[in-house]
Formats: C-alpha cells, sequence, structure tokens
C-alpha cells in the first residue's frame, strides 16, 4: 500500500496535478483501497488544522505583506545603504544585511525578497550593478527569510513534531547569520571583481535621520522575539502583535498605508494562507496512510540498512532527498509531506528534533532560489522583468555558498543548538 501512496502521489505531480490536490487524492485512494469509511476522510483533514499554533501562519504572511509594502523595508533598506553602502560593492552587502533584518519581520522567502527587491534593485541599477547578479544575490538572500525568525516553516514543523516553536526560533538565529555572511563574502568578491562602485558618503546627521525613521520598522522583531523568549507571549499571539504593530506603523506613523490596500493585502494573505491549511489538511490524510501502514518505519529501516548505521551518510541521504524536494515542490508542501517521513529516522539516529527542524528549513529553503520551482527566482524575475533563466546562472554559486553552510550546520550541530542550549540548558532540547 505504501507502493500506491507514493505512486499515486508522483503520477498525480507529474500530471500537474495542483500539490494540494494530489497529497489529498493520493491518501483518499488508499483510504479507499483499504476499506475504511469515508467518514473519517473530513474527520482527519479537519484535525489537521486544530492546533493553535498554526494561527500563527495567516499572521505572519499578512505581516510579511505590511512590511512589503507598508513603506517599512523601504525606511530599513534605506537605513543600512547609508551605513554599509561606503564600501566597494556596498549596495552588494546591503541587500544581504537588508534581507537579515527583514527576515526578523516577515517570516517568508518570498516577502523578504519582494521587499528588498523592490526597494534596491532600481538602486543598483543605477549605480551600475549587472542587473542578473543583482536579482540572483536578492532572490539568494530570500532564503534567509525562512530560516531567521519567525519563520512559517517552522511553525509547521514544530507542530508536526510536537516541540516548541520557540526553541525553534531560537536556533534559527546562528545559521541564519552564516548564511548572510556567506552570501556578503561572496558578493564582495565580485564586487572587487567586477569593479563595482561605492556609494555616496552619507553624513552622520544623515545616518541618525535614516535610523531615526527606520527604528519603528526595526522594533518589529524586537517586539516579536522579545515577547515570545521572555514568555510574554505565544508565537500564535506574537503574530497577531506583528500584524497590530506593522499595521500602526504603517497608518500612523508612514502614512504608506490606506484601507484599500490594507483590504488587498488582507485578501491576498487569506488566500495564500487558505492554501497552506488546505494543503496541511490533505498532509493529515496523506499522514494517515502514512502511519497505519508503517511506512516511515520502513524508510527508517532502509535507509540504517543502507548505510549500516553510519549517521554522517545517513544526514547526507536524508540531505540530498531535502535539497531535491525544494527544487520541484513549494516550501510547506515538501516540509509536511518529509517531516514525519524522516522522524523515525532522526530519532533512531540520536537526533535532535530541534536540529532537524532547522535543517529541513534551511534545506527547502535553499530550493526557494534553485530552479524549476524557485518562488525567490520568480519574484525577483517578476520586480526586474529579466527571464528566470537570465537570474539562474548567475545564483549557482550562490546557491553553492548556502549549501555549504548547510553541510556545516548539519555535521556540526553544536552550531545551531548553541543558543537554545544556553537559554534552556541541555535538559531543555
Amino acid at each position: 500500500m505504501g507502493l500506491v501512496l507514493a505512486g499515486s502521489f508522483i503520477l498525480f505531480m507529474v500530471l500537474g496535478v495542483p500539490v494540494g490536490l494530489a497529497i489529498g487524492a493520493a491518501g483518499l485512494l488508499v483510504v479507499l483501497l483499504s476499506g475504511f469509511p469515508l467518514a473519517m476522510i473530513p474527520q482527519t483533514m479537519f484535525s489537521g488544522n486544530e492546533s493553535f499554533a498554526l494561527v500563527a501562519v495567516p499572521f505572519f504572511v499578512l505581516a510579511g505583506d505590511i512590511l512589503a509594502r507598508g513603506g517599512i523595508s523601504e525606511r530599513i533598506v534605506a537605513f543600512a545603504e547609508a551605513t554599509l553602502g561606503r564600501f566597494r560593492g556596498g549596495l552588494s552587502i546591503v541587500s544581504t544585511v537588508a534581507s537579515m533584518f527583514i527576515a526578523a519581520i516577515s517570516g517568508s522567502g518570498a516577502a523578504t525578497t519582494a521587499a528588498v527587491g523592490s526597494a534596491l534593485l532600481p538602486q543598483l541599477k543605477k549605480k551600475g550593478y549587472d542587473v542578473d547578479f543583482s536579482a540572483a544575490l536578492i532572490a539568494a538572500s530570500g532564503t534567509i527569510g525562512v530560516v531567521i525568525p519567525p519563520s512559517v516553516p517552522m511553525v509547521l514543523y514544530a507542530v508536526i513534531a510536537g516541540i516548541s516553536v520557540a526553541k525553534l526560533f531560537m536556533a534559527g538565529f546562528v545559521p541564519g547569520f552564516l548564511m548572510g555572511i556567506g552570501l556578503i563574502v561572496y558578493s564582495m568578491y565580485v564586487a572587487r571583481k567586477r569593479g563595482y562602485p561605492a556609494a555616496e558618503a552619507t553624513t552622520g546627521m544623515q545616518k541618525w535621520k535614516l535610523f531615526l525613521e527606520a527604528s519603528w520598522g526595526l522594533l518589529t522583531p524586537v517586539i516579536i522575539l522579545g515577547g515570545i523568549f521572555s514568555g510574554f507571549f505565544t508565537p500564535s499571539e506574537a503574530a497577531a502583535v506583528a500584524v497590530d504593530y506593522s499595521l500602526i506603523v504603517a497608518f500612523f506613523i508612514y502614512k504608506s498605508m490606506d484601507f484599500k490596500k490594507f483590504y488587498n493585502l488582507v485578501v491576498g494573505a487569506g488566500v495564500t494562507s487558505s492554501l497552506i491549511m488546505f494543503i496541511i489538511a490533505t498532509s493529515k490524510l496523506f499522514g494517515w496512510g502514512l502511519a497505519f501502514y508503517e511506512i516511515p518505519e520502513a524508510v527508517a529501516r532502509v535507509f540504517l540498512g543502507f548505510a549500516g548505521g553510519n549517521t554522517i551518510l545517513i544526514y547526507l541521504m536524508i540531505t540530498v532527498i531535502i535539497l531535491l524536494a525544494g527544487m520541484f515542490m513549494e516550501t510547506a508542501s515538501a516540509l509536511i509531506i518529509l517531516t514525519p517521513i524522516f522522524l523515525p529516522t532522526i530519532i533512531q539516529v540520536g537526533g535532535n528534533l530541534v536540529h532537524f527542524g532547522v535543517l529541513i528549513s534551511i534545506g527547502l529553503a535553499i530550493g526557494m532560489a534553485t530552479p524549476p520551482v524557485a518562488i525567490d527566482i520568480y519574484v525577483a524575475s517578476a520586480i526586474t522583468g529579466l527571464p528566470i533563466e537570465q537570474i539562474s546562472k548567475p545564483i549557482v554559486p550562490m546557491v553553492a555558498v548556502l549549501i555549504g553552510v548547510l553541510v556545516l550546520v548539519t555535521y556540526v550541530p553544536s552550531i545551531i543548538l548553541s543558543l537554545p542550549l544556553l537559554v534552556w540548558g541541555p535538559a531543555g532540547i
């Protein structure tokens, strides 16, 4: 029956069936062939969306949209440009640093790419930067959006694995920072090689003015993450607070938001969130088939048997599968499908679930910048008007840098677990 479940899902995907429907249809087929009553289908699907933590998803999606279109991201980018732009190729550094700042607000790779791209790409083009390289760098930097907290994929993983969202968020800081550093080093090398210019110098007074303008936006991650880690509110409540605070800033401080724009943002976030929730619901049915026929345990036995108990080889195989899945599937879908399949293997080899949650988030985030299903490249393409093929070529070495970071944190778990260990201690993770 496992072959029926996996084979039908792959067949539906090949035929071009939307991923949510493909997952649900495969699960439905297994239920029918197993002879279970049809009433269990809606019951199982509805149970998939019953977690309180999932309330965070639509709010983080909406907060990211407000950030990108409410004038907040532009001011953060302007402050970063005034501070870092004086170096040769400084705007390349600004692209990545701004992405890291905005990643701490949006929780979405696409929203991060859109926010930074809209604000910086015209400037990069004006200063003589190659447009394809600039678009590729911003698309690659957008992957940091789901690694540095808050992160929608981490929320989904926490629900599936039954672990703390706060611990996952804390674990995402260091690897997200390393991804940013890797891209900055590469962009500085390219800038020096191609002779990209430095931005015009700004006075201390100008920097201070830009900082004051950006400070309202920069406070957003402080409020969100500070509230979560202090225990003042849950991640779901933090997501709602992020929306409220972003709206206040956009409406009353920056005055860049009106009710028509807000209505369109709510509708857009509602559509995006409903698609995610539908995938979660159908994946619950798919997951029932996996659990009932003990497919994850069978996968674990295959991995352990093939690798001979070699943990290094097991993690390598899992990492390769995650990267391939990220190339061909949307992030939420891939995470929801792969997590229950790999968890028994990770548990059997003594892996840490917080560590693995960050690994799968990074691996699938890299897929956002890796064709053919590369949402960050599509966003950058829409902003620049360049075909995705033209952006895909210069992004290859950047993806290689990100994969290097993934390999590093995979085999040195202390990099990911350092902050959670510091906060909760060995017994807490």
